[in-house]
């Protein structure tokens, strides 16, 4: 089993491998083990406990799209809704989704081909498996992150910025975004990237990415940032999707801000500002579900949803034969 690091601790060593969060178990056979960081912050703010190093910068891809969404906001796009809710989505391509962002586009002049975003089939595998029966082609609608794109070139249309380049990290809608996820983070962004979709990325801490989640379920009422977190709780089916766990969560936990990344990146926000953080070390996505659910019973979260979204099974001859499990040990209370 893991031990939990004392929250005075800044994790492992540059060069340490992480900890180990959760275990391959096939058969009653660990056959993998998935490694990570993950760090919990209690209602003031400061680490409760923490896993592996938290301080240092991570490319938190999706986790980010709350702070674009409100930089969007502050650009001064009138947004409301679903349609918010869409502006910090990784969508999963169903029928809703798509027909909101044409709407989101025509009503602010757009096209489809104006989206940065590469084209793509939907990400949720029921849609993905449809279309390619129907024999349909990729579609830059239909990537998980146009609602985030349709957004960003709203935010052009509204002040008269350029939208050919409005992915090119010295755009000032990027370089607004730089400046909130700065703000909210509470750290400066250690280095700027470029995620899949093609936007600009920025790396900071899993300490940081939690600590932007406390400030937007924190936030003042009307304020951009608790727009933002008001719409992903209120509309989270536009947030993922109808089999996602983000989703899940923000319905069944009342007052629950999370969001998911690529590269196995999690972040979650309780209403009391109790935070969440955690990434897998090699990107396996399957693991994010049971190191979730366990981090969020220290939270003390009590739920029926955690059983569902901790269900992590390994398949054999189409029966189930194993599970990813988490390993790190729950503190007492």
């Amino acid at each position: 089993m893991t031990t939990l690091m004392p929250a005075d601790a800044t994790g492992a060593s540059h060069d340490a491998a992480p900890p180990v969060l959760a275990e391959v178990v096939r058969s009653g056979f660990v056959e993998g083990r998935h490694r990570g960081s993950l760090v919990v912050l209690d209602r003031d703010g400061d680490v409760e406990w923490s896993l592996g190093n938290v301080t240092e910068p991570v490319f938190p891809r999706s986790c980010n799209k709350p702070m674009q969404a409100t930089a969007v906001l502050r650009a001064g796009v009138e947004l409301t809704g679903e349609r918010l809710a869409l502006a910090a989505a990784s969508h999963s391509g169903e029928p809703f989704h798509l027909e909101l962002v044409g709407k989101m586009l025509v009503e602010h002049g757009l096209t489809e081909d104006e989206l940065g975003c590469p084209p793509d089939l939907p990400m949720d595998r029921e849609e993905h498996e449809r279309c390619l029966a129907a024999g349909t082609r990729p579609s830059r609608i239909a990537m998980n992150c146009s609602g985030k794109h349709a957004a960003m070139l709203a935010a052009c249309v509204a002040n008269g910025w350029s939208r050919a380049d409005y992915l090119d990290p010295g755009h000032p809608l990027q370089a607004l975004a730089h400046e909130v996820v700065e703000t909210m983070a509470g750290e400066p962004v250690a280095h700027t990237g470029t995620d899949g979709c093609g936007a600009p990325l920025f790396a900071f801490s899993l300490t940081g990415l939690a600590r932007a989640f406390r400030s937007h379920v924190l936030a003042e009422p009307g304020t951009p940032e608790r727009r933002v977190a008001d719409a992903m709780r209120a509309h989270p089916e536009w947030v993922a999707g109808t089999r996602r766990i983000d989703t899940w969560l923000m319905r069944e936990v009342p007052g629950s801000l999370a969001k998911v990344g690529a590269e196995a990146v999690q972040a979650v926000a309780l209403p009391d500002g109790r935070a969440l953080a955690f990434k897998i070390e090699d990107g396996g996505q399957r693991a994010l579900g049971p190191v979730l659910a366990r981090a969020l019973e220290h939270l003390g979260v009590d739920s029926p949803v955690l059983a569902r979204i901790a269900d992590a099974p390994l398949l054999g001859g189409g029966e189930r034969v194993g599970e990813i499990r988490a390993t790190f040990d729950v503190p007492l209370a």
